[in-house]
């Protein structure tokens, strides 16, 4: 059996304004680390969620949804007094607004002595994001525990740049992320967010700066652009697949669950990132965070008919 690429993180419940009827919310799912452990097992990985779900009907159907995906969900607790976060979508003239209910979640709790040590140890992969640190002090300890203790287990340890200043002030952001990076072997930076993180605004001093730290391959994404895929050894541009893109929520979460997928089944970075990009391409050609997520079977047929 393949080893698991285990997502450590906090997911939400959406609750999306209809256009149409504003005052109707349509119900979806929502949250980085978990579309990137959904998106890993629709690649065909095995794939698991670390974290933890308030005692409510929000947390039941978090872990419904899993499930479904085949998503294990042995590590996630399940909090008696604890709640499930919950985020409002709204539109008006400007674009799309986040709300966010979330303070004080069962995830936010999550803390150092929760973590499944053995099961990350076993692991093939562990990939976490800026907002899985960002969510609270202890789950930020429990976050950098996590990886410090993977890459001890010779365990790799992937990490998505996601930077959300409505969690937490810049500084610490650039403290903590900066321990992150220490402790990372693939990083998985998005421009505005590695940016802010470094100060810097030249693609090829951003990868220097991440291997610097010790990180042994960045794919940088760089969206409509496609991604750069960078090791100590060598650098290339990998092309985007192009499509009509109606929704491009949660295509940073596919393409690094996607591309996690492909190292660990034993790709090289550049037929992973070409994959991914695919992948992320066709979850932009459908609305919301999980349902366009693609199969491996689509996926494959779009590489075929390039070919």
């Amino acid at each position: 059996m393949n080893k698991p690429i285990l997502a450590y993180g906090e997911a939400m419940v959406e609750f999306n304004q209809r256009i149409d009827t504003p005052r109707q919310y349509l119900q979806g799912f929502g949250g980085d680390t978990s579309n990137f452990a959904i998106a890993a097992a629709r690649q065909g990985a095995v794939s698991g969620y670390i974290s933890a779900v308030g005692d409510d009907h929000f947390g039941q159907d978090l872990l419904a949804l899993w499930r479904r995906e085949q998503v294990d969900v042995q590590h996630v607790a399940v909090q008696a007094n604890g709640s499930t976060g919950l985020y409002f979508v709204t539109h008006d003239e400007q674009g799309h607004h986040f709300h966010y209910r979330r303070a004080g979640s069962a995830a936010s709790r999550y803390g150092v002595n929760d973590l499944p040590l053995q099961a990350i140890a076993a692991a093939g992969a562990l990939h976490l994001s800026g907002i899985s640190l960002a969510i609270s002090e202890s789950a930020c300890d429990a976050g950098l525990a996590a990886m410090a203790h993977a890459r001890a287990a010779g365990v790799t340890t992937s990490l998505d740049t996601n930077l959300r200043l409505r969690l937490w002030p810049l500084e610490r952001a650039r403290a903590k992320m900066a321990e992150a990076f220490r402790l990372c072997d693939v990083c998985l930076p998005s421009w505005e967010d590695v940016s802010m993180l470094t100060g810097l605004n030249d693609r090829d001093a951003i990868v220097d700066h991440l291997l610097d730290y010790g990180v042994k391959l960045v794919a940088f994404k760089l969206g409509h652009e496609g991604c750069y895929v960078a090791t100590p050894e060598q650098r290339r541009m990998v092309a985007p697949y192009p499509v009509q893109a109606l929704d491009a929520t949660g295509a940073g979460d596919c393409f690094g669950g996607a591309f996690m997928a492909e190292l660990i089944a034993g790709r090289d970075p550049f037929q992973a990132a070409r994959y991914a990009n695919v992948a992320a391409a066709l979850s932009t050609t459908g609305y919301g965070a999980v349902e366009p997520i693609p199969g491996r079977d689509q996926v494959e047929a779009v590489l075929r008919d390039a070919a």
